[in-house]
């Protein structure tokens, strides 16, 4: 085997070994984004938003408390 090849090689398995490396190494800091679970603020009505769904007796009871 020529040294051009030898080096080739070895400069290649230095590639995929460090590739490799770093690819484990952004796994370990990211999750699945299906096994996030959802924040607060994107699953709680806003104020700005009005709820309709209330009924008098609730808006009562709220206004009471």
């Amino acid at each position: 085997m020529k040294k051009s090849k030898k080096i080739f090689l070895l400069i290649g398995v230095l590639f995929v070994v460090a590739t490799l490396i770093v690819g484990y190494d952004i796994s370990r800091k990211t999750s699945f984004p299906g096994s996030k679970k959802y924040l607060k603020e994107s699953i709680a009505p806003s104020d700005d938003e009005a709820d309709t769904t209330k009924t008098n007796k609730e808006n009562e009871k709220i206004a009471d408390q």
